[in-house]
């Protein structure tokens, strides 16, 4: 009988906290696509402007990326049933270091390190999409 009410308090707390995490990453995706929004009109008005500032414009370029990138996350959580696939973190992890990479050219050193991540990142996303395919397949045994 204790038992019984111990499964049913835990998935009471389980569906409790499920509804809390969705409300908070619709609130969050609503955040997220005003300041994207914000963000490309920024753009837009140093385009329109003439701003030759070409550091100042990607730098912004970055981080409309950014919250792009997020916003995407968002609906691939909601997509995929409320989970985030590791491949799409591996994804947005590679495409994410390339474009600081590009923005922030200063320092050779950080740039090699990321580098170095970037092919770590890639080597992951490789071997965890070759694991899928074979999962598809049904080659791949349980052990």
């Amino acid at each position: 009988m204790f038992k019984l009410f111990l499964c049913k308090k835990r998935k009471y707390l389980i569906t409790t906290y499920q509804i809390i995490l969705n409300i908070s990453l619709i609130v969050l995706g609503f955040i997220l696509v005003y300041f994207l929004l914000r963000e490309l009109f920024y753009i837009m008005n140093d385009a329109l402007t003439g701003n030759n500032n070409v550091h100042e414009i990607l730098g912004k370029v970055l981080v409309f990326f950014l919250y792009f990138a997020f916003v995407s996350m968002i609906m691939t959580y909601f997509k995929e049933s409320c989970h985030f696939p590791l491949s799409y973190l591996l994804y947005i992890g590679i495409t994410a270091t390339i474009r600081f990479i590009i923005v922030n050219n200063n320092y050779q050193i950080g740039s090699l390190f990321l580098s170095l991540g970037i092919i770590a990142l890639t080597i992951s996303y490789l071997m965890l999409t070759k694991k899928d395919k074979k999962i598809m397949k049904g080659e791949f045994e349980h052990e």
